[in-house]
């Protein structure tokens, strides 16, 4: 089961979208959730390694929705990959992604 965790960042960034666009995120991290476990993701979030930043990916959730996010090391207690958020918003976020 795939665990997961924020950066202050992420939280900050998070309470600033609008009730759509965390409607929007929840509905992608769903997805995002789901694929995690079939280990694949699948095109429309079009899931990547971000360009220069070989720890850090990016998923598409809106049209002009980004988050970025790292793998973290498994919880012993809870088996699976962790996924830490890092940055959601536009496509600003990937100046300090």
């Amino acid at each position: 089961m795939p665990t997961h965790d924020q950066l202050d960042s992420f939280f900050h960034d998070y309470k600033r979208l609008t009730e759509a666009e965390k409607a929007l995120f929840r509905q992608a991290v769903g997805h995002f959730v789901h694929d995690l476990r079939t280990g694949e993701f699948r095109k429309g979030l079009r899931v990547k390694k971000m360009v220069g930043h070989d720890d850090i990916w990016e998923l598409t959730w809106a049209p002009d929705g980004r988050a970025t996010f790292q793998y973290g090391a498994e919880l012993p207690d809870r088996p699976g990959p962790h996924i830490i958020w890092r940055r959601i918003g536009s496509h600003d976020i990937f100046g300090r992604p």
